[in-house]
């Protein structure tokens, strides 16, 4: 069964005109209910976790003054969301739910966030609207309870894994590989394991032969045990956010070549939404549901 976390916290309230487009988590789980793709039986409710597995990513100062809200201004001013409590258990919860669904990848072989692909939360601090890394925080899970050796993360969204990058950036047992837009933020870029950054206006042809000719020979090379794929839907041409040329149709082959990898290669994979800011809400919505239509076509 794909089980999928997903919770109302996720649609969290924001001043209005902002550019984040958190409608979507509204909107995603009651599309994919509607459309039969999933039932409530595939949603399972993260809940508050214990700090200890935020605190082997993240530091235990960063983790306090989060928590407590005392946070400095430049510090609020680089994440992108206005500081709160609920803002904080949001961030949280979805950390929880992502290592909920690693824990539900090994059983099923895929399991998702509606929510989630937080990349760009370093070690001591967030930034562009992540506060916490949540496929990190999982990845430190499995490895730390023996659920996995070697994990690799697949970071297809247009802006490259900086966060995730930094965190692992001496850590043998996890491979980072992010395919991302050369001319994207963050314009300061960390060295991930590998760095594919793309040229402006890449389209559906050049960025799908590109990942093709790269991702199965790395897995061959790297031989992870676990993978988790943050299928970020900003690498659309409509994007605000973003600067590749990818459909629809471009980002749902994409989606269906690297689940399809890792199920004929019997890897475990875990799934994070992360962005995705085209105009049109409903061009954001199509391309996250076709990532879940994939999952539950290749899987079950």
């Amino acid at each position: 069964m794909l089980k999928i976390a997903y919770h109302p916290i996720y649609k969290h309230s924001l001043p209005e005109g902002h550019r984040f487009p958190m409608i979507k988590y509204d909107l995603l789980p009651h599309q994919l209910l509607y459309e039969g793709t999933c039932t409530e039986a595939n949603l399972f409710t993260p809940e508050i976790p214990s700090p200890e597995p935020i605190l082997d990513v993240h530091t235990s100062q960063y983790y306090q003054e989060l928590t407590t809200l005392r946070l400095s201004p430049k510090e609020v001013r680089k994440i992108g969301f206005p500081l709160s409590e609920e803002l904080v258990k949001r961030e949280v919860m979805i950390a929880d739910g992502t290592i909920k669904a690693a824990n539900y990848a090994i059983q099923y072989g895929i399991a998702m966030n509606i929510a989630g692909g937080t990349h760009h939360a370093y070690t001591d601090h967030g930034e562009a609207f992540c506060l916490l890394n949540d496929q990190a925080i999982a990845a430190r899970h499995l490895l730390k309870q023996g659920l996995a050796k070697k994990v690799m993360i697949v970071d297809l969204d247009v802006h490259q894994g900086n966060g995730t990058a930094e965190i692992f950036a001496h850590d043998d047992q996890v491979f980072t590989f992010s395919m991302h837009g050369a001319s994207n933020y963050p314009f300061k870029k960390e060295q991930s394991d590998l760095d594919i950054p793309l040229p402006k206006d890449t389209n559906d042809q050049d960025y799908l032969k590109i990942l093709k000719d790269t991702l199965p020979s790395l897995i061959d090379k790297e031989k992870p045990d676990f993978i988790f794929y943050l299928s970020g839907v900003d690498i659309l041409d409509s994007d605000k956010l973003g600067t590749l040329g990818c459909t629809i149709g471009g980002c749902k082959e994409r989606d269906r070549f690297v689940l399809q990898t890792c199920k004929d290669l019997e890897i475990p994979v875990m799934c994070s939404m992360g962005g995705g800011y085209s105009p049109d809400i409903k061009t954001i919505i199509e391309a996250h549901s076709n990532t879940f239509r994939a999952a539950q076509h290749i899987y079950f």
